[in-house]
């Protein structure tokens, strides 16, 4: 999200204004309430006097409250107002908003203050892809309530309005007529709320729990929330700051789906505030071993979202683990893969890595026995429908046309191309879904051997993993470049550019260990490492472009798990180096780390570059920090035991973090810079 721009949310709903606190939705500005992937508010401005308030602060309290400070002003350069407006805002399945208005003269005044309203009822994708509308829209006043809405056949969405004060209501916002004596103030409360897909059983007429019953509950389930996490200490300042607002971004993120207990979170704001499966995975990966109750939530609610049947519309086939589920109108008219859409090539192997992970970190192996049964799905998935022509690999291919084109974690139309720039033809066997399932499946050799009680199919999944091994390192390596290739393409050729994907390798554990050395000169070359973080797309690539979505950005997640992976093969001076710049990053984005962010080389930019369209916060950017503190400590699990192997480089200092939760139950990891891994 924009610097220019204020968000707040509460699981799925949340709102997108200016700084001054008003909605005015352009083609180019996305604001809006929005709520089940429609913008239920597409404009909500305030006049005083005519005048539109200018802002002198904006306090965000909370990630569901904010309050913005005004001034009603002429535009001279000395104090020119007597007028302050202060606008008080919460979400929750709409908003509630408090406008006050303070006079600071000695004489009266009579003011008009109107709140001009509108709605487009855009869906997410339209509001993204700048589409145009279909249905058709109306609006209708009824005592002093106003309602805005929008039909298309049975798909009906309404807005409605409501204020404390009367005044004249009309289908395009509020009018009050004002009088504020001298040294008073005047105040209106607006009640907006958004009937979406409930909007049939939803009783109106039942009076909504007071804002101050609603922040104070949040507000003590946030404090709970973070009480219940490690406890960080560190020498270096940033650090304690970056860490916090890690933990309260996932707060912000989490959503309750309904299906399964507890709580999972969406991928990022504004694009994804939804179910998705990859981003849900590596984002629990992540955070696993500082809030586990993520992983478990994520766990159940896509286990119980498992395809169970072939459909191409969705790219559904029996044991697939979901992309998305969307609520909206285009995939309601099918004019985007109806909801759930399977389209993710790497979600069912992340799942079951997921599943042991879990199960080694906390030892609840209840869990694994109650999933037992989807995860032989998942591991059937691959083999049966994931290899698509048997050749032993994982490869996508959309089947409708209203598919993802590429259905890895780099899913925009141009990410998987040749040195030269040129597109792969698909299907597509990335290099990273190779590994998954390497990993995956001895991963679940190990559930099937020692919680499942089938020794047989531990045995064929070992030796099914070190096949696969054996046969990658001989076919994706590129002997001529150093590096594994990015993908096979539909023709069996090797794409030949370089990528991060190449990191993705060393945290699954399958390049071997001499090619893995050579990935890591690479990994770390100026050609893939920014000084900020590593780069999707080397710069050295045909389709290379230092804001281009996954040739080229960096990516906090991404360079996260290629640390991880460098821990996993002995490099700890590196991974410590990518640790350090993603810290210095988000240090510099005031604690909160976009979704991507440009490119260009450090030694360019003193700063990094702002990624114009980045979700933010978004949960795998958030969990990127927790992921770089578990490496600097070199925390994992043996089934009982943390490990902690601490490798910290200078300027970060002393890093104490206290009561890891865990299958030992809480403990504590240190760790202090040696000069052995300093730059």
């Amino acid at each position: 999200m924009s610097l220019d721009t204020v968000s707040i949310l509460d699981g799925s709903t949340f709102v997108v204004s200016d700084r001054r606190g008003d909605l005015d939705a352009t083609p180019t500005e996305n604001h809006g309430l929005f709520l089940e992937d429609t913008r239920f508010l597409s404009r909500w401005v305030l006049t005083v006097g005519g005048i539109r308030p200018k802002t002198l602060s904006v306090d965000e309290q909370a990630y569901f409250k904010v309050q913005f400070f005004e001034a009603v002003t002429t535009g001279t350069v000395y104090v020119d107002s007597h007028l302050s407006v202060m606008r008080r805002r919460c979400v929750s399945g709409g908003f509630e908003e408090t406008i006050e208005i303070e006079n600071h003269g000695k004489e009266p005044v009579d003011l008009d203050v109107k709140l001009d309203v509108g709605s487009d009822f855009a869906d997410l994708f339209e509001v993204k892809d700048k589409l145009a509308k279909v249905g058709q829209l109306y609006s209708n006043v009824d005592d002093g309530t106003l309602t805005l809405g929008y039909r298309r056949d049975s798909f009906v969405r309404e807005t409605v309005i409501r204020s404390s004060r009367k005044g004249e209501v009309k289908e395009d916002g509020f009018l009050f007529k004002v009088n504020i004596p001298a040294q008073s103030s005047w105040s209106v409360s607006f009640d907006v709320v958004a009937r979406g897909r409930r909007a049939d059983i939803e009783d109106l007429e039942k009076p909504r729990v007071s804002s101050a019953l609603q922040d104070t509950s949040r507000e003590r389930n946030l404090q709970e929330w973070v009480a219940g996490a490690p406890r960080l200490i560190a020498t270096w300042d940033p650090l304690i700051k970056i860490y916090r607002r890690s933990l309260v971004d996932l707060a912000a993120l989490r959503f309750e789906t309904g299906i399964a207990p507890g709580a999972l979170p969406a991928a990022g704001l504004p694009w994804f505030m939804a179910v998705f499966g990859r981003d849900s995975l590596l984002t629990s990966f992540q955070s696993l071993a500082f809030v586990p109750e993520l992983t478990a939530a994520t766990l159940r609610a896509l286990a119980i979202l498992q395809a169970r049947k072939e459909d191409p519309f969705r790219d559904s086939e029996p044991g697939k683990i979901l992309h998305e589920v969307r609520l909206g109108e285009m995939t309601a008219f099918e004019a985007r893969p109806q909801s759930p859409y399977y389209g993710a090539a790497d979600a069912t192997m992340l799942w079951l890595i997921m599943l042991e992970e879990y199960e080694r970190w906390t030892g609840d192996t209840d869990i694994v026995h109650e999933l037992e049964r989807e995860a032989r799905a998942a591991l059937a998935w691959i083999d049966n429908y994931g290899d698509r022509d048997k050749d032993g690999y994982v490869e996508y291919e959309r089947r409708q046309d209203t598919g993802l084109d590429n259905q890895c974690w780099k899913d925009s139309w141009d990410s998987i191309a040749f040195a030269d720039g040129t597109l792969a033809p698909t299907p597509r066997a990335t290099c990273e879904l190779q590994g998954y399932v390497y990993d995956a499946k001895h991963r679940c050799a190990r559930l099937a051997r020692e919680v499942w009680d089938d020794p047989a199919l531990a045995d064929k999944l070992d030796k099914e993993a070190e096949d696969l091994k054996r046969r990658f390192n001989k076919d994706f390596w590129i002997p001529e470049r150093g590096f594994f290739a990015l993908a096979l393409d539909g023709q069996k050729r090797k794409v030949d550019s370089l990528t991060s994907n190449i990191g993705h390798l060393l945290w699954s554990g399958i390049a071997d260990e001499e090619k893995a050395a050579s990935c890591v000169k690479h990994l770390m070359s100026d050609e893939l490492f920014s000084g900020w973080g590593i780069r999707t797309m080397a710069s050295s690539e045909g389709s290379y472009n230092p804001i281009g979505y996954h040739v080229g950005t960096v990516w906090p997640h991404d360079s996260s798990f290629v640390a991880w992976g460098l821990r996993r093969y002995g490099y700890k001076a590196e991974a410590a180096r990518i640790c350090r710049a993603i810290l210095e990053a988000a240090d510099l984005f005031d604690g909160r780390l976009p979704e991507a962010f440009g490119g260009y080389p450090r030694t360019k930019t003193s700063y990094p570059v702002e990624y114009p369209t980045a979700c933010s916060p978004q949960a795998w950017a958030t969990g990127a920090p927790l992921l770089v503190l578990r490496t600097l400590l070199g925390l994992d699990s043996d089934g009982k035991h943390m490990i902690i192997d601490p490798a910290i480089p200078e300027p970060l200092g002393r890093i104490e973090l206290l009561n890891i939760p865990g299958a030992w139950g809480r403990m504590d990891a240190f760790g202090r810079a040696l000069a052995a891994h300093e730059d």
